[in-house]
């Protein structure tokens, strides 16, 4: 499937990839027809989607049958009155129904807007009239459900609850049924274009609230270097990403770059994350290749990894945050596997990465993708030396890479902030070594990457000053081994409440946040303090507060 799209598959170091890799993007494509029924005309059998879950079930999709159910998904919501355009939230965790929905929706030329199931009441209101979401498929558990009810009267433009649940509360319509009963579908005559959006992203920023990713229908075309070059996927390969449906790294490892390359998309579908557990499925189902943010990997070579059989396991990627190198060494010497690290952002594909042929350096990032015309430079705008810290640029001056965003949407003055004049600036500092390799420093902002999330202070900020023993606070990260980072409050508390400083107002202070904003956000540090540094502007000082945290 990949060779009507690359000219030249196979590669023999990073001159002959930099030199020769080329995406042959066609006049209109659309992923749900030209991949997916396209490997369902011509290898019918082959399996696309292999689902296991924490209660011991498992079912296979072949491409026939993923072709089958899109198009019910899809002729279902054209039922319904959704169309080309159309904004739908996905609250579908790891549940093989967001399969069925997003390739649906892809169909019909609707934009498909993946979301975590830890959204709030909030959150929701905040999405739906900010991108005018006009339908909300979720997975059937009363809490979610709960928070979108609670949303509904301030969300003018949402008018179809569906839901995957076995049981369907009054107001909602049922996904099941929808899909058993719809009719055959008829492709519309047009339903896109490659410039229309196919996907928006809320992604946390340093200020305000979430920026809205856009990305085009070329987007997925992005992820051949993805999956084919740093995943190192073949057809013969079964392939586990551990995140949920509701990130972009979904987006990386789950659906697009997979299955253009042709490989078998493993999904395990679990609550709570168990090392011991994770192993277990690998050795079970003979993974052949992982990837996981840093974190995982930490508490995974705290388990006793030679005590299972994981000999099928062939290749390994981390992404989501900087790796630590003691943790590439202790993985190597367990598993004899080198961990292959990539970047990129929600904006992106991949875009510096450890290629196949490359040896990696534990800690480094990797070489840059040949998709990208990529820069390191100074804050006056020089190219930086070798071994110099410069921000991250692409420049788009010759062409614009097959995978990078539109923009953000509805906020031209954003865009332009990091994307004008042919330069996407991505906020990332990082320095190169004298043999390319390039190595992370941190973001020349204040978003905090915690277990593969990633926090914008002024969320978290903006839920401690609902507090009434808050005057006023900053968030920081703060290093964790386990974590990377984990979420950082220091307080000024109001008079009333200074006498009761100690661990009884921390944990309801933590309690209060996690149920105004998403639970994942909230400090697991407290400090209580009697004034913030601030610039002479009154800007809070992240810096010097980060900077006065004792490791």
């Amino acid at each position: 499937m990949v060779e009507k799209y690359i000219p030249q598959t196979e590669f023999k170091d990073q001159a002959d990839f930099n030199a020769n890799f080329k995406i042959k993007v066609p006049g209109q494509f659309n992923f749900a027809y030209d991949i997916v029924d396209e490997w369902a005309k011509t290898r019918p059998d082959k399996k696309a989607l292999c689902w296991v879950n924490d209660q011991g079930e498992h079912i296979d999709f072949t491409f026939k049958e993923m072709k089958e159910k899109s198009d019910a998904a899809a002729s279902y919501f054209q039922s319904l009155g959704i169309g080309k355009g159309d904004m739908v939230m996905l609250i579908l965790k790891r549940r093989y129904w967001y399969w069925f929905a997003i390739l649906g929706l892809h169909k019909i030329g609707a934009v498909a807007i993946p979301a975590t199931h830890l959204l709030t009441k909030k959150d929701i209101v905040y999405r739906c009239n900010s991108a005018d979401i006009k339908a909300i498929i979720s997975v059937g558990e009363t809490l979610i459900m709960q928070h979108v009810d609670e949303a509904l009267p301030e969300c003018p433009t949402l008018k179809h609850r569906i839901s995957i649940g076995a049981e369907v509360p009054k107001g909602w319509s049922d996904f099941r049924q929808g899909i058993a009963e719809a009719k055959p579908f008829v492709k519309p005559a047009q339903s896109n274009s490659n410039d229309d959006i196919m996907l928006l992203y809320f992604t946390s920023g340093t200020t305000g609230n979430p920026k809205m990713v856009i990305h085009n229908f070329a987007y997925p075309l992005g992820h051949i270097i993805t999956a084919g070059y740093w995943q190192n996927l073949k057809e013969d390969s079964l392939h586990l990403t551990l995140a949920d449906t509701g990130w972009a790294k979904a987006a990386w490892g789950k659906l697009y770059g997979q299955w253009i390359m042709g490989a078998c998309i493993f999904v395990y579908d679990h609550e709570k994350f168990t090392p011991a557990d994770l192993l277990q499925i690998m050795q079970n189902y003979r993974i052949t290749s992982f990837c996981a943010p840093p974190t995982v990997f930490r508490f995974l070579i705290r388990e006793n990894i030679k005590n299972y059989d994981l000999s099928s396991l062939k290749y390994c990627e981390i992404a989501g945050e900087p790796l630590n190198p003691s943790v590439y060494e202790a993985f190597y010497e367990a598993t004899g596997l080198k961990l292959m690290e990539g970047f990129g952002q929600t904006e992106t594909t991949v875009t510096i990465a450890n290629f196949p042929w490359i040896t990696p350096k534990p800690g480094s990032m990797g070489v840059p993708s040949p998709a990208y015309d990529m820069d390191l430079i100074t804050w006056d705008g020089r190219s930086c030396e070798d071994g110099e810290q410069g921000e991250i640029i692409f420049r788009t001056d010759k062409s614009v890479p097959v995978g990078l965003f539109m923009g953000y949407y509805r906020d031209s003055e954003l865009t332009e902030s990091v994307y004008s004049d042919n330069i996407y600036h991505t906020g990332d500092i990082a320095w190169r070594d004298e043999d390319g390799y390039y190595w992370f420093v941190g973001r020349n902002d204040d978003v905090i990457k915690s277990s593969g999330y990633r926090i914008g202070p002024f969320e978290v900020e903006s839920a401690l000053m609902t507090h009434p023993a808050i005057v006023e606070c900053a968030i920081t990260g703060v290093p964790d081994e386990i974590r990377g980072q984990v979420v950082k409050a220091t307080i000024i508390l109001a008079p009333d409440y200074k006498a009761r400083a100690g661990e009884e107002l921390i944990k309801e202070i933590q309690d209060h946040v996690k149920k105004v904003t998403a639970p994942y956000k909230y400090p697991r540090i407290i400090e209580f303090v009697e004034e913030l540094p601030k610039t002479i502007s009154g800007k809070i000082r992240r810096v010097q507060i980060r900077g006065e945290v004792k490791n």
